[in-house]
């Protein structure tokens, strides 16, 4: 039995140990965020909908004062100790915001304070995650394994939801953060667990965990001197572009359609559900079968596609149905197809470029993308467009995130052809 699943899934024997644990690793780490994740969500749309670029920038301004400090941290630890500390300083801001929940002190402003961390919170520990697994897996077991290893993210986000949804109304929004905490916490012990592994390993080429030299800014100046990496900056900007201006839509139109915040908190946790059931079936028996059948640039190229299409019915037909439709089927794309996609794209580059770069990209563009987008919704509502027009603008901006995906995987395929190893 375990054979047959093995060759269903593309794992070999020797694989089946890191897998499984780094499976379990983004289990915990989704299961956490998606916990919280409703409550965000709802947060959002109590602070005002028309505020919400307000929110997008004060992210923004958070992820510039995290990404120096992740430097730092990157340039002392080693592999072994970066990963556990990022965590252990995350967890310490959740028992935090624990303890200022329950003091009930300056509600309104712990409030919006806990959407930009939980904003912050969830790039930094998924961006970390994917750094290690680009590290300590080779390209060609990324091709086969990424996709099974992001079906536990999937299974964490269905299962968050899930106890969001039963346990919220028992036990109050500020008693489920003891759950995320000890999430994270299992969390890191899964890191040590898959390093062990992989490093006793025979068929391993896991380089020595030293720390990751250059300065605290050394992500951004690689950034900025790589074609390559400018090009998966441009991928990521123009992905977050397109999501900020949904995720702006789906505000306004859920805010239209209920007017009680638990019905809007259940309809962001049934979104969150019916994405995540999607998307854990896409990991674990497409993913890996797509990328061998059409190659990374035409699987970078997919969704992106895809979503022009879902903007052009939004322009056609503004309502919720189209909506929920689309978000589903767009995240469940992203998180199954794209996200496992992007991240091969890391696995031919330096290991420096791995943590710093990477980090850079996935936080300060992702965040700073959220931001200018936010604001440039807010003039063209201001502006007088309605949704309709504005998912209309969207759909050229779609075409153009495919033709970068697509030119990134070529890039990727030849890249890989030039690198040592398996």
């Amino acid at each position: 039995m375990r054979e047959c699943l093995n060759r269903l899934l593309r794992i070999e024997p020797h694989e089946l140990g890191a897998v499984a644990i780094a499976f379990a690793y983004y289990f915990c780490l989704l299961c956490a965020y998606y916990i919280l994740r409703p409550i965000r969500d709802e947060m959002g749309i109590q602070g005002g909908v028309q505020n919400l670029q307000w929110v997008f920038t004060g992210t923004f301004a958070a992820m510039l004062l995290a990404v120096p400090l992740f430097g730092w941290a990157a340039a002392r630890f080693k592999r072994r100790r970066l990963v556990p500390v990022v965590y252990y300083f995350f967890i310490a801001n959740l028992a935090l915001f624990y303890f200022l929940f329950e003091l009930d002190v300056a509600r309104a402003w712990v409030a919006r304070a806990f959407f930009i961390w939980i904003s912050v919170f969830n790039l930094f520990v998924v961006s970390v995650f994917w750094s290690l697994m680009a590290d300590v897996f080779s390209n060609a077991q990324a091709r086969r394994l990424f996709g099974v290893i992001a079906a536990g993210g999937s299974a964490g986000a269905i299962a968050g939801p899930g106890l969001t949804a039963w346990l919220a109304e028992a036990l109050g929004p500020a008693q489920l953060i003891p759950f995320s905490i000890g999430l994270l916490a299992l969390a890191v012990v899964c890191v040590h667990g898959v390093l062990r592994l992989r490093r006793d390993d025979a068929h391993s080429d896991l380089a020595p965990g030293g720390a990751v030299h250059g300065g605290v800014l050394a992500g951004a100046l690689h950034v900025a001197r790589s074609p390559y990496l400018l090009g998966i900056g441009l991928f990521i900007l123009l992905y977050t572009t397109l999501s900020t201006f949904l995720y702006f839509e789906q505000a306004h139109i859920v805010k239209a359609s209920f007017a009680d915040p638990g019905e809007r908190t259940r309809v962001f946790a049934s979104i969150d559900l019916a994405v995540n059931v999607l998307t854990v079936l896409a990991q674990l028996f497409v993913m890996a079968r797509l990328v061998e059948r059409v190659g990374v640039a035409w699987t970078l190229a997919l969704v992106p596609l895809a979503v022009g299409a879902g903007f052009a019915a939004l322009g056609l037909y503004p309502t919720l149905a189209v909506l929920v439709v689309f978000q589903v089927l767009r995240r469940a794309g992203n998180y199954a197809i794209t996200r496992p996609g992007r991240e091969l794209l890391f696995t031919v580059i330096p290991r420096e470029d791995k943590y710093k770069a990477k980090n850079f990209i996935d936080t300060v563009v992702y965040r700073g993308g959220d931001a200018v987008s936010g604001w440039a919704f807010a003039l063209l509502s201001a502006a007088g467009l309605a949704l309709s027009t504005i998912a209309w603008l969207a759909v050229p901006m779609a075409l153009v995130w495919a033709a970068s995906g697509f030119a990134l995987g070529r890039r990727q395929e030849t890249l890989r052809a030039r690198t040592p190893g398996p």
